[in-house]
């Protein structure tokens, strides 16, 4: 294979490499540069029919759903060992693929997963698979914590590693197995994610990774041989998702699309704004479910504001997404430019372009946008309603405390936010009243061990935190007479 072709030839399959069933691929781009990274097998069905049935033999047959919980867990350490070993190869594929800064990948896509299966191997040695509770008409009660069985991952382009790490590390804590259909766009990063579980000795068929375009993903979903599906994405596919699931009484968790409110108070130290705005809402590109792309700010504080943003927005270096002093790399697709530019050519028609709209002069090649402001910007407003998923704000201004958490609850979702204020308890009063999953007081910071998710039409569960391991598991109670 050349160094500059990243091409592969199989899936990974109850812990081999497989020979796709067809010979349609998936052609990679870098993002950056529109260079072809190479290609991937694209599944079919029968594709899925031998991951899924991999996965149920192992949940069946190989002793990993009746393991100890000290045996999955070291084997969950080694996994994270062997991933560590690839970290900086599995950013810079990312990288390279969706344009996520590098300096960003480094943390998200290299770090965090190693630290997601650390937490979750360490929280179920923490954890008793049965509890003895008390029976109002017997002995007692025991209840018992089973695996789910054989979970369907599907997993988006923005996130891919960490992403598919929120589900396979409590899957795989839980005793279940797992198959994950990445999205077609990002592939690459997961043969690394294979190899360091071949590394690891993880159980053949534990992990099983199936790339696949939407059609053959809904297969996946309605399959008899899964026991729950887990999904990231938009809101429009989850929902088809849930209807499914719900037909089938199948466990679903859905994450889903967000169009969040950062709510700067009156009394807000405005250079603490500005120093947390390129993680609050522009993250990733914008390329970020949970970014406040809405900004609401005082009216009596307003033009200020607004300028601040945009002078802050318009000095972000916009690169090549593998350059250590990038801000804003490309977005992840030439379609999904198409679709984040036609957003900003309705925003031109009902809101003031304060900077940015258009494309960078000094970038002749990848799928680059501008990181753009717009203000005098309503809440009924397009760019304010629908999710543009790119370095795209709306400020829009408010005249009281009551109005701005009003506007911010005026939306069909609530999965982020953030209230920025010099009076922390006012903060928090606040972001008491924003209906949301999850909100951040004077930033927005992620956390391991506290649940993610949202409310409305952001999804349904939680990721993230000990919570979620419960959604991989079955409840029984075991009554005891005598």
């Amino acid at each position: 294979m050349a160094s500059n072709d990243y091409s592969r030839n199989a899936f990974f399959i109850g812990g081999q490499w497989v020979a796709p069933s067809t010979t349609r691929r998936f052609d990679l781009t870098n993002a950056s540069t529109e260079e072809h990274l190479g290609s991937v097998p694209e599944a079919a069905e029968a594709d899925v029919d031998r991951a899924v049935a991999a996965a149920r033999h192992a949940f069946d047959h190989s002793g990993w759903a009746t393991s100890s919980a000290a045996e999955r867990a070291a084997v969950m350490g080694r996994f994270a060992e062997a991933l560590n070993k690839r970290s900086t190869e599995i950013a810079k594929l990312v990288s390279m693929q969706n344009g996520m800064p590098a300096s960003l990948s480094a943390l998200f896509e290299g770090t965090l997963p190693v630290g997601l299966l650390g937490y979750y191997a360490e929280l179920i040695g923490s954890q008793s698979p049965d509890e003895t509770r008390p029976s109002q008409l017997g002995k007692e009660t025991i209840v018992s914590r089973r695996p789910i069985g054989v979970v369907a991952a599907i997993v988006p382009w923005n996130y891919p590693v960490v992403l598919a790490m929120t589900k396979i590390a409590p899957a795989m804590a839980a005793g279940c197995t797992i198959v994950i259909k990445p999205s077609p766009g990002t592939v690459l990063d997961s043969y690394l994610i294979a190899e360091a579980a071949i590394e690891a000795g993880v159980p053949a068929g534990v992990i099983n990774w199936v790339a696949a375009d939407r059609e053959v993903g809904a297969y996946l979903v309605s399959h008899p041989g899964i026991d729950k599906v887990a999904f990231t994405g938009s809101t429009p596919a989850g929902r088809s998702i849930a209807k499914v699931c719900g037909e089938l009484l199948r466990p679903v968790t859905l994450e889903l699309g967000g169009k969040s409110a950062a709510v700067i108070l009156d009394d807000a130290n405005l250079d603490q704004v500005l120093a947390g705005l390129p993680m609050v809402s522009l993250i990733n590109n914008g390329q970020t479910c949970f970014s406040c792309t809405r900004i609401l700010a005082p009216a009596n504080r307003y033009g200020q504001i607004v300028d601040a943003i945009a002078s802050t927005v318009s000095s972000m270096n916009v690169g090549d997404a593998l350059d250590p002093s990038t801000h804003v790399g490309p977005m992840a697709s030439a379609a999904h430019r198409q679709r984040v530019e036609s957003f900003i050519a309705k925003g031109k028609s009902e809101a003031r372009l304060v900077t940015g709209g258009g494309r960078p002069a000094n970038q002749s090649r990848g799928w680059f946008v501008q990181p753009t402001v717009f203000s005098d910007v309503t809440n009924d407003a397009v760019i304010a309603r629908e999710e543009i998923f790119g370095p795209v704000l709306a400020v829009i201004p408010y005249k009281d405390e009551a109005e701005a958490i009003r506007i911010a609850n005026d939306t069909i979702y609530g999965l982020g936010g953030s209230v920025w204020s010099a009076d922390t308890d006012r903060a928090l009063r606040v972001a008491n009243q924003i209906q949301t999953g999850t909100i951040g007081i004077n930033g927005y910071a992620l956390s391991i061990g506290s649940p993610f998710g949202g409310v409305k039409a952001s999804g349904l569960g939680r990721e993230l935190g000990p919570e979620t391991l419960s959604g991989y598991q079955q409840l029984r109670s075991t009554y005891v007479s005598g």
